[in-house]
């Protein structure tokens, strides 16, 4: 099953609910720097949907290897 991405840019919680997986998941990722890429509004983390497009095809790739 496919999830649309959406046109605005996503929260840690929109990013955690595509993956399945905790929003501490998320901040963890961040902080080793292995997830996608965000960056901050203020003190709010953002993501763009292309970048986590993006960094799902990179880990797709690695993984068919």
């Amino acid at each position: 099953m496919q999830h649309a991405l959406p046109d605005r840019y996503m929260t840690p919680v929109d990013v955690a609910e595509l993956l399945g997986v905790s929003v501490e998941t998320v901040y963890q990722w961040r902080r080793k720097r292995t997830g996608p890429k965000g960056f901050r509004v203020g003190r709010h983390l953002r993501f763009d949907p292309a970048d986590v497009r993006a960094w799902v095809g990179s880990l797709m790739e690695g993984a068919a290897a």
